[in-house]
């Protein structure tokens, strides 16, 4: 079977779409002025101008606020400002996306009432807006061994590593912090086959987004080190990791080589190991025996606690999959294969379940048949993504069904039956 895939992780940091007030048009207007003033004060980050179209989007109401006007003239001109309604088969994200006729960075409102954070957002989007001229292909590969015990332990580890980096007083401190991060992370990849491959995939897309946010943010040193501190500590709250991780490790040592070296992201490309870049670039001696050396060190991070924490929630996470796998795989749920699929997501609490795909409690799909929106509930992506299953319908109005936590709204064309052999229910295109 032959399918499309768009995929967009909807990614908000510091930000609630939860009882939006409206924006006037003034503030969409600094909004713009911020970003475009900061991109032009950076331009030699990238050697190119971040700033270019955006739309700035309210999700509930789909409206939205433009910086210029699309290729088709469709849009409402009110000065400098163009307004307009996103189609509903376009779903929305903090993201990049192609639309009548340009690629647009797409950012959700309300934004941040800090200013740098506001910026750090606008310029994350515009990177990715601007990514593939820079030579980086978008690839999220799956990164579930930092849904295992052994794999958050070692992440959480790297990163109270890098926080005690961007504390340190001294270069010597900072090096050893750096060191012993490293080292976790090189131990990591040694306990996962292939791990550093597709962690290095996540960190070359989202990484270097959020690096450059930092960067066009203009925090000085004390905000950058409260910033990622607090950054830190809020992804540790994150149901999962696997991912979300990159939006907090290339950002840190990439804005600690960026105080030595102000063009080294110019200097890698799509194929570039970041791992063995970074450790290149400060000068770090890796340990031979890795597993002796994180052992050495765990207790300067809270080793001990970390380890106390991640096997409680093996245990929980368990029994949570066990309840996935009944509803979703054992019992009779309800299929539907995808024909030309797009999605949008939030990367912090999907639950993969072993071999047979991943658990995304928040999702939305877009498709031929129509729009699937999981709120709250449970949805099982395929491990080749050709398919979703979700729970049995329980309601139908017309052309709406629902269940437990989902709606799908279909198009005409396509009915909702049973599968004799299985018992699964299934789309039936008429």
């Amino acid at each position: 079977m032959r399918f499309t895939i768009l995929i967009t992780a909807v990614f908000v940091l510091n930000q609630s779409i939860k009882g939006q007030q409206s924006v006037s048009q003034d503030s969409i207007s600094v909004f713009f002025d911020e970003l475009k003033t900061a991109a032009h004060a950076n331009t030699e980050l990238w050697s190119k101008d971040l700033y270019g179209p955006t739309i700035l989007i309210n999700p509930e109401s789909r409206t939205f606020f433009a910086n210029e006007q699309d290729d088709v003239g469709s849009l409402q001109p009110n000065g400098n400002i163009y307004s307009g309604v996103l189609p509903g088969k376009i779903n929305i994200a903090n993201t990049a996306i192609d639309w009548n006729g340009k690629k647009w960075a797409m950012i959700m409102l309300p934004l941040s009432q800090n200013k740098h954070n506001r910026i750090n957002l606008l310029a994350h989007e515009s990177f990715h807006r601007i990514q593939p001229s820079l030579g980086f292909t978008s690839k999220n590969s799956d990164n579930n061994h930092l849904d295992q015990k052994e794999g958050r332990i070692y992440l959480r580890l790297e990163l109270e590593a890098l926080k005690k980096a961007i504390q340190s007083r001294s270069e010597k401190e900072k090096h050893e912090h750096l060191t012993n991060a490293l080292t976790f992370r090189k131990y990591r990849h040694q306990l996962y086959e292939n791990s550093d491959s597709s962690e290095n995939q996540l960190e070359l897309n989202e990484g270097l987004a959020e690096f450059t946010g930092v960067i066009i943010s203009n925090r000085n040193k004390a905000e950058v080190s409260a910033f990622f501190q607090n950054e830190i500590n809020e992804f540790f709250k994150n149901p999962t990791f696997v991912r979300s991780f990159a939006y907090y490790t290339i950002p840190v040592y990439g804005y600690l080589l960026y105080d030595k070296d102000k063009n080294w992201n110019k200097a890698i490309s799509v194929s570039t190991d970041l791992t063995d870049y970074f450790i290149k670039a400060f000068n770090i001696s890796i340990p031979r025996d890795l597993k002796k050396a994180v052992q050495v060190v765990s207790a300067v991070y809270n080793g001990k606690k970390i380890q106390k924490e991640e096997a409680e929630r093996e245990e929980r996470t368990k029994k949570l999959i066990a309840e996935y796998k009944l509803k979703l795989i054992t019992q009779p749920h309800f299929e539907i294969k995808f024909e030309k699929m797009n999605i949008s997501f939030d990367p912090r609490n999907i639950v993969p379940v072993e071999d047979k795909g991943t658990v995304y409690p928040n999702i939305r799909v877009t498709d031929r048949w129509g729009i699937l929106t999981v709120d709250k509930g449970a949805a099982l992506m395929s491990p080749n993504w050709d398919k979703i299953s979700i729970s049995n319908p329980v309601k139908t109005e017309g052309k709406k069904i629902s269940g437990e936590g989902w709606i799908l709204e279909l198009t005409d064309g396509y009915t909702v039956g049973k599968d004799d052999v299985t018992g699964n229910y299934k789309l039936i295109k008429n």
